[in-house]
């Protein structure tokens, strides 16, 4: 029997419907509650919360929890530890830090940076010193990395925070751009396995508190542009270490309170073509000034050709920019409905139901519940003028992304379809910013969060039965996925803070197809950042963009890949180019890596 199908609409008027019988309980519960004198936040016997808090659990069967994860990094020869320091409960010293994959030789192998933050920032250990340094591993395609980091450049000393792979300099191998407490740096790769430091020429140094960063190509001149985002003012007190607040029945350090800091404007540097950029955030509309911005993403929220941006914010609204094609933004967040004023820290994208549009996962801090922004221009709404109407609805309660996440801190998180059945799944990085009450050195764990989507029900928390590894808890920061050993499972990294890395080998026993994109341009923004691409058998219809991967301070590979179920043959691949053409290869073979490459005509545009 056929899967019923819901539409956009259909989905609105049961949320709306729910939430108002979700009211209308919180109402009569409230009451009785109150002539009780019960407290509705109250634990049962065996530790769970009576209430409004868990009607929204849902329930899945180890059968049908279809993913395993191994943890690899030791076998893989990835030997790295972050931040080996004692923390003294500073802001800076708890944000970070991320990772990037990128294929830096180019030789079809993502290779893995992991940024490290080199100790407390009050001690500021000498930058010589062997610890503490970032790292870069090189991947030799049979599973395995070697550590080229001194040998590269790249085994920086320095706060770090995040990282992203891009060609800036169109010269067809990816150069790195990382984020710190502190002064950014760009580094150019020579081509021959090694980089150079051109900050200093680029005119990308920002020395403030940097945060998330992403590479993309605005204004489609085929030279690709750097969005970073800068948190907040810190500035570190002796007084102010013994200023503690109270959150959730827990001492919580003044140095650790966002609130407490003004935030910074962010920095759009536009790229001049000649190996510098300029700042144009504040003429671009895009500089953000009142958010406290921890990640970025680019991705063409419209589907009209043109890259938009969207930024998560802490305890500050979201930033949603719509690309207008001159050159300046539109700062559309009250009418998108998608600039909610929560703890904003990794996104995801992806067309997660099908109707070609991109929907947006924004993680959030403990107790506001992660969203699931669905975007709903395909239904076709319109405004009073007659125009397309662009805006989203959170979803993630209807589908069980929402409350399954309260007691958490959500950090790196992305779209993946770890079983390759076509559903696009879902993970997410936790790690709290409390303190262990009895020892504040150290901050709570916490277990990452890996969702099964079976459509149309929703998503289901798996992450118990998915390996070992995932049952522990830890203090999560970065992440990213990619499929580095080549084998067409989507593998995850994960950055711990204060301690080594995950390298999770996805191991799930699956007898489904998929398929890999990879797109190459010969005249400009060479990993062609921007294009769409649609996958199209019968009725199964998957999208996808590159560069389009967000998580937290981390980056995943341009390749897109697809699981495809049982489909061994795309009757339609379809390939939006960034410069607009439209390319379309009809009969492609499943399992295996497509690469497609073409000469952009950025005259047009």
């Amino acid at each position: 029997m056929p899967k019923p199908r819901f539409t956009k609409r259909h989905r609105l008027m049961i949320r709306w419907g729910g939430a108002c019988l979700l009211g209308l309980a919180v109402l009569t519960y409230g009451m009785i509650a109150g002539s009780a004198r019960v407290d509705p936040a109250a634990l049962n016997s065996d530790g769970t919360v009576e209430g409004l808090t868990s009607v929204l659990t849902r329930e899945i069967s180890p059968a049908e929890a279809t993913f395993s994860f191994e943890e690899v990094s030791t076998s893989a020869g990835i030997a790295f530890h972050h931040f080996p320091a004692t923390r003294r409960s500073l802001l800076p010293e708890d944000m970070g830090s991320g990772l990037a994959w990128g294929d830096y030789d180019d030789d079809g192998d993502p290779d893995l940076y992991l940024v490290n933050f080199r100790g407390s920032i009050l001690e500021d250990g000498s930058p010589n010193g062997t610890e503490g340094r970032s790292a870069l591993y090189r991947n030799d395609g049979n599973g395995r990395f070697t550590d080229v980091s001194a040998d590269s450049g790249l085994d920086a000393s320095a706060f770090g925070m995040g990282a992203a792979w891009g060609d800036y300099d169109n010269d067809d191998d990816l150069d790195l751009y990382v984020t710190n407490y502190g002064p950014n740096v760009l580094y150019r790769n020579n081509g021959d396995g090694t980089f150079t430091d051109v900050t200093e020429t680029a005119g990308v140094g920002d020395a403030r508190f940097g945060a998330g960063c992403a590479w993309g190509d605005y204004n489609r001149d085929g030279w690709i542009d750097l969005y970073v985002c800068n948190y907040v003012k810190f500035v570190y007190r002796d007084a102010d270490r013994m200023r503690t607040d109270r959150q959730y029945d827990s001492e919580t350090p003044y140095t650790l309170n966002p609130s407490a800091y003004s935030p910074e404007p962010n920095v759009l540097y536009h790229n001049n073509g000649d190996g510098t950029f300029t700042d144009v955030a504040v003429e671009a509309g895009v500089a953000d000034a009142d958010g406290r911005s921890l990640g970025v993403i680019w991705f063409d929220f419209d589907d009209d050709g043109l890259t938009d941006l969207y930024t998560a914010n802490d305890v500050s609204a979201n930033g949603v920019f719509r690309n207008l094609g001159d050159g300046r933004f539109e700062d559309i967040g009250a009418k998108s409905l998608a600039a909610d004023y929560r703890g904003a820290m990794g996104l995801a994208v992806a067309d997660m139901d099908g109707d070609r549009d991109l929907d947006l996962f924004v993680t959030h801090w403990v107790a506001q519940e992660n969203a699931l922004y669905v975007n709903m221009i395909s239904e076709g709404f319109m405004d009073a003028e007659g125009r397309t109407r662009l805006f989203f609805m959170d979803q993630a309660d209807a589908i069980g992304l929402g409350q399954v996440s309260l007691n958490l801190v959500g950090w790196a998180t992305g779209f993946a379809d770890f079983d390759n059945d076509g559903n696009t799944d879902l993970w997410v990085v936790n790690g709290h910013t409390l303190e262990q009450p009895d020892d504040h050195t150290q901050l709570v764990p916490q277990r990452m969060l890996m969702f099964r989507h079976l459509p149309p029900a929703g998503f289901f928390e798996i992450g118990r039965w998915a390996g070992e590894t995932l049952e522990s808890p830890r203090v999560g920061r970065g992440g990213a996925q990619a499929d580095y050993d080549g084998d067409g499972r989507m593998d995850l990294a994960v950055m711990i803070h204060g301690g080594p890395p995950l390298l999770l080998h996805n191991t799930s026993s699956t007898q489904h197809h998929w398929l890999v994109v990879r797109l190459r341009q010969t005249s400009g923004n060479t990993r062609a950042l921007g294009a769409r691409v649609t996958l199209r058998t019968g009725e199964m219809q998957q999208t996808a963009e590159v560069g389009a991967g967000g998580s937290y301070l981390s980056q995943s590979p341009a390749d897109l890949h697809f699981g495809l179920g049982p489909i061994d043959i795309i009757e339609e691949l379809t390939v939006r180019w960034p410069d607009g053409t439209l390319e379309t290869l009809q009969g492609v073979s499943a399992d295996q890596c497509v690469i497609l490459s073409h000469q952009a005509d950025y005259q047009r545009n």
